[in-house]
């Protein structure tokens, strides 16, 4: 009697299992592709994580996954795509902090997507650590003396960025904030443009992601004077975090990477895709082959991504509002 009512058990367990592993396959189609919209061109720190989830999904699925590069408007031409695609669980796409951070203050009205109800959270990726870096013509060793400098010569300060209303311009704009100091902002097209004139001393401070600058600060034709998060940043241990230094003791500023739905997809399928993506990043590998590129791999669940989300829109519009920046 005893066999039979265990037999009986484990046939409803391996039932049970089978209609929620059925419940999962139903949402998505077989040989209906998935698409993964991305928002850079080929070839940077984005595009890359974009195409190892990818991978991983495909491999997980048994289905292709294509990458799709919709560029343009700080992201939004991009975000604004998979705000408006069939909420069936067969469209997924990266956010960043411009997207979901800064842009909402920035664009205004002419957002045409809501960063926060046209879309499903699934999971952040990753993180992209800045560094603030000094030409060493200007006496200042740490961001506290920076401030100190500032305030003694008003003005004098050029510090560049990859263009307005990026988080390179607005982590100057904070510390403007911050420190009550006043510095001239001088945008390129892309922190590749600026590097060459900090070097020669045209422009005398950016906050600039580490990778681009690392090999400089190796060599002291720049010095680091912290790192924008609050924690240090493994690629550079010795630099400390601005966060460690008076009058930043708040301040956190990360580039950061996630992935998100249209708004009303099946939550079986967020949830099965949050699996394998946190589960993918977490890999040894996976997380060294990103940290050689300046990525630190960040996952959450979907209901702590929509709080980060929403924390991030509220942190950057006063500064968004202070900087004056505005697109129209």
């Amino acid at each position: 009697m005893k066999l039979k009512s265990l037999m009986l058990l484990a046939s409803l367990a391996v039932a049970a299992d089978g209609a929620q592993a059925q419940g999962q396959n139903d949402v998505w189609k077989p040989g209906k592709p998935v698409r993964l919209i991305t928002l850079t061109t080929a070839g940077g720190s984005l595009d890359l994580l974009a195409r190892l989830i990818a991978d991983e999904i495909s491999k997980q699925f048994g289905q292709q996954v294509v990458v799709e590069n919709r560029v343009g408007a700080g992201g939004n031409v991009g975000v604004q795509a998979l705000a408006r695609s069939d909420a069936d669980g067969h469209t997924i796409g990266m956010v960043t902090v411009s997207t979901h951070g800064i842009n909402p203050s920035l664009y205004g009205a002419a957002m045409r997507f809501d960063p926060v109800k046209d879309f499903a959270p699934i999971t952040l990726a990753a993180e992209l650590k800045n560094v603030a870096v000094l030409h060493p013509s200007i006496p200042a060793k740490n961001v506290s003396e920076l401030a100190a400098y500032a305030r003694a010569n008003p003005d004098k300060i050029m510090f560049g960025s990859a263009g307005t209303g990026t988080s390179q311009h607005l982590s100057g704009e904070l510390v403007k904030m911050v420190a009550d100091v006043k510095m001239v902002h001088v945008p390129y097209r892309g922190a590749a443009a600026a590097i060459p004139d900090l070097l020669a001393g045209r422009i005398h401070l950016m906050f600039v992601s580490i990778p681009e600058v690392r090999n400089h600060i190796a060599v002291g034709t720049l010095r680091a004077l912290g790192v924008t998060s609050k924690a240090r940043s493994p690629a550079l241990p010795d630099v400390p975090a601005m966060a460690e230094q008076d009058d930043f003791r708040d301040f956190d500023v990360r580039g950061w990477f996630g992935v998100m739905a249209s708004a009303a997809t099946p939550r079986a399928a967020i949830n099965r895709y949050n699996t394998i993506i946190a589960t993918f990043l977490k890999r040894p590998d996976i997380s060294k082959r990103l940290e050689a590129i300046g990525l630190d791999v960040l996952t959450s669940s979907p209901e702590q991504m929509g709080e980060f989300i929403k924390s991030e829109i509220a942190k950057w519009a006063p500064v968004v509002k202070a900087s004056g920046a505005k697109v129209q």
